[in-house]
């Protein structure tokens, strides 16, 4: 705990309106999240475990942010994630963990020890050289498994892509999309057939997990072309909203007919 005298020294300082170089920022960020931790009823009572959550939010309003295009938004997130961080690593001094040095020192070792072709003598000429030696160098830190490091806290759809990478890294893949394909009809028709209700939602997932696959071949992530989808589909339906809202007759009123003829209008960019 900081003396009564130093934690006002450090509030002044933080509050002060001055140029600074970043590591004296930096130095002001940590200062903060320090007397905040002992001067605030709700940081007090904080842990690990406690912000975990509210680390995934942060994470996602800057996605978001980023999806946006909006740079002062952007700002403002990288800054609460940021914060978020040092609350972290605050909390692992306070446990006797490791400290900013710690993690820092951990960070450039694990990358320098994983770039053996930017480092060292090993060669890797393309994106699949690179992550197939990731992996391996992985494997021999200690894993049992090339699956142990995926978080189960992402997104399904997220962290049945991370699986699939992986494995694709060591070669346990589909030779080309036009196998990935197949697999999407055989699967279709799998869902069609299913029986009850639990193996619906058996076939569906497999369905899923196959869409991820094919995502990779197409070069994109499955979590952003989803929620570019989503972003779209949230776009267009405003655009009806307007329509009956105008119209002033209620959505009950309208025929499914109807309602279709706004949503085609509304992908083509003509209600008004």
């Amino acid at each position: 705990m900081l003396e009564i005298k130093v934690i006002e020294e450090l509030k002044s300082e933080i509050i002060a309106q001055k140029e600074r170089t970043l590591p004296q920022q930096f130095e002001r960020v940590l200062a903060l999240v320090n007397v905040l931790r002992q001067e605030c009823p709700w940081d007090r009572k904080q842990t690990a475990e406690s912000l975990a959550h509210l680390l995934l939010e942060e994470s996602y309003e800057l996605v978001h942010a980023i999806d946006q295009h909006d740079e002062g938004e952007l700002k403002k997130e990288i800054g609460d994630l940021f914060m978020h961080l040092c609350f972290q690593v605050q909390l692992g001094e306070e446990r006797g963990a490791f400290t900013f040095n710690d993690v820092f020192d951990a960070l450039c070792q694990k990358l320098v020890h994983r770039h053996p072709h930017v480092f060292g003598d090993t060669l890797a000429e393309t994106e699949g050289d690179v992550l197939k030696n990731w992996e391996m160098l992985k494997l021999r830190e200690g894993r049992k498994s090339l699956l142990d490091g995926v978080p189960t806290a992402m997104s399904e759809l997220l962290r049945a892509y991370r699986v699939q990478k992986k494995v694709a890294g060591v070669g346990f893949d589909w030779q080309s999309d036009d196998g990935v394909l197949d697999k999407l009809v055989e699967e279709i028709e799998e869902l069609k057939q299913a029986a009850s209700k639990e193996e619906q939602e058996d076939e569906f997932g497999d369905l899923l997990f196959t869409l991820v696959n094919y995502s990779r071949f197409l070069g994109a992530n499955p979590e952003d072309a989803l929620r570019k989808a989503t972003n779209k589909f949230i776009s267009r339906f405003i655009r009806v909203e307007e329509q009956v809202g105008t119209s002033g007759r209620p959505w009950q009123e309208y025929t499914p007919e109807e309602l279709d003829l706004l949503w085609r209008a509304a992908k083509m960019g003509t209600v008004h």
